[in-house]
């Protein structure tokens, strides 16, 4: 096992552990008092941190960077940029 996979077993269990015990209802204000039990409120919370965590921590999109190419400019045409594989290494490909 991996230690993500034992952190993950891990973190679970005591969500899970701490949502069990708190179950009892509390007097909440949500535009208005309402009697909400404890594990809703902690379980919303708790998914709404998974999802802003999730949000942060996924990969950004990498910006491509698009070269102009002037065709007034010879430069590119007269030199062709040189081959960087070996005759044996286009054989092989070949």
């Amino acid at each position: 096992m991996s230690a993500k996979s034992i952190f993950i077993i891990v973190v679970s269990v005591l969500v899970t552990i701490i949502l069990m015990k708190n179950t009892d209802e509390v007097q909440f204000w949500i535009f208005g008092e309402a009697n909400i039990p404890k594990l809703a409120i902690l379980g919303v919370m708790f998914a709404l941190g998974f999802i802003v965590g999730a949000l942060a921590v996924r990969p950004r999109k990498k910006v491509q960077i698009v070269k102009h190419y002037d065709e007034e400019d010879e430069t590119a045409v007269q030199n062709p940029p040189k081959p960087t594989l070996s005759d044996e290494d286009r054989d092989y490909i070949n």
